[in-house]
């Protein structure tokens, strides 16, 4: 018999109800606990405001980017800060979505290419009525799959995907979705007859630092539409909004913000709708990880976890990520340490510099911050090493973002 093992779902956490007024200190836990395996630090309470703070700035609808971090937890934190919409992109993400949020829970399905199932699935059982596509032939299969007993795909909301350029965003999303500016101007004109709301959406990268990203991408959308010769209702100008990391400091959201209203007011599109898709921008600061030292070999820490673990971005992509010794006294002396993970794997190493002080030592406990964004969701099982668990803190954030809440 065939069974089936869940990639979004939760670690095993501690509070399954809501959290108390008074939240433990990561060190607290610690110090009572001294957990053997990797500790997830959730911030219920920061990862709220943050959401608070970002609907009130941005000028549009906001919907949370589920890939960056679906565990429920953070999910219902996202709830509890007004967050009513979602980004999803698997019939997993949507089901969750459903499951926790009942029909007051707007999802879109935003992925351009999607498995006929998905799509069906998605718009008979869970209510789905909006879709982004990059092609012809995802356009017909949407419009084929999404249809009702009558045979017609009522109140769709169709979204076009355009390829954008490369830029200077950490993470490049330029070559494996959109489509040029001359058919997605097509795909507008054939998408129209058949979308209650018809959309225009793009992606300027994942930790996107300048502002101008968007303005560019904005001036290039409203060619397009021009080009297309259709009314277009909605623009999506999806994620890649930024938080800090040691070493790079983004400019502020208001000034994102303010470079976004300026594109769009440029366009001259009166009633003009605008999305955002926001992953990282909400959530990365909200949860960190306790790992303790198994080894040190010079300036090297052999730690619980790892880049198949919760540090998969500071393998080969080569974040670095805030850290702190969680020890009452220790040196005041910072010196920078590269770490390796629990797997047999050599390719389990984390450059950094991780900026701790130099008497670390074997059995000694180290917080990394900012891994609310894909820390949990990049986790596997590899080697055996999968045991962790969450918690919710009432720490304020490792790294503070320029125009983010504190706590």
């Amino acid at each position: 018999m065939a069974r089936h093992r869940l990639a979004v779902a939760p670690l095993r956490r501690r509070f399954e109800t809501e959290a108390p007024a008074e939240l433990p200190r990561v060190a607290a836990l610690v110090a009572a606990e001294r957990p053997a395996d990797p500790m997830h630090c959730l911030r219920p309470r920061l990862i709220a405001a943050t959401a608070r703070r970002f609907l009130a700035a941005f000028p549009g609808e906001v919907m949370y980017a589920v890939k960056c971090n679906p565990e429920p937890r953070v999910l219902r934190a996202l709830w509890a800060g007004g967050v009513r919409q979602f980004d999803c992109a698997s019939p997993a993400e949507v089901g969750l979505v459903r499951q926790m949020f009942g029909a007051d829970a707007e999802i879109r399905y935003m992925h351009p290419i999607k498995a006929r199932p998905a799509i069906r699935d998605a718009y008979r059982l869970h209510g789905v009525r909006d879709f982004s596509l990059d092609s012809a032939d995802e356009l017909a299969k949407i419009l084929e799959e999404a249809r009702s007993r009558r045979g017609v795909a009522q109140a769709l909301g169709l979204h076009v995907r355009l390829a954008l350029p490369k830029g200077e965003a950490v993470y490049d999303l330029s070559g494996k979705f959109g489509a040029p500016a001359d058919e997605a101007a097509a795909l507008l004109a054939a998408a129209r007859p058949h979308a209650e709301r018809l959309g225009l959406c793009f992606h300027v990268g994942s930790q996107t630092m300048g502002p101008q990203a968007y303005r560019d991408a904005l001036a290039l959308a409203g060619r397009v539409i021009a080009r297309s010769g259709v009314t277009v209702d909605v623009i999506d100008v999806g994620g890649g909004f930024p938080v800090s990391y040691p070493g790079l400091v983004p400019a502020a959201l208001d000034d994102f913000v303010a470079a976004i209203r300026e594109g769009v007011a440029a366009l001259g599109l009166p009633g003009i709708r605008l999305w955002a898709e926001p992953g990282r921008a909400l959530v990365a600061a909200g949860v960190s990880v306790v790992v303790q030292v198994h080894h040190r070999r010079g300036n090297a820490l052999y730690i619980n976890d790892g880049i198949y673990g919760s540090l998969s971005d500071a393998g080969v992509p080569g974040f670095r990520f805030p850290a702190r010794l969680i020890r009452a006294q220790a040196s005041a002396v910072l010196e920078g340490f590269e770490l390796f993970g629990p797997t047999c794997d050599s390719a389990d190493r984390m450059r950094g510099p991780f900026l701790l002080p130099d008497d670390v030592r074997e059995g000694d406990y180290i917080e990394i911050g900012q891994l609310g964004a894909y820390g949990g969701a990049l986790r596997t099982a590899f080697n055996g090493f999968d045991r962790a668990h969450l918690v919710d803190v009432g720490d304020p954030p490792l790294l503070q973002t320029p125009g983010h809440p504190a706590a």
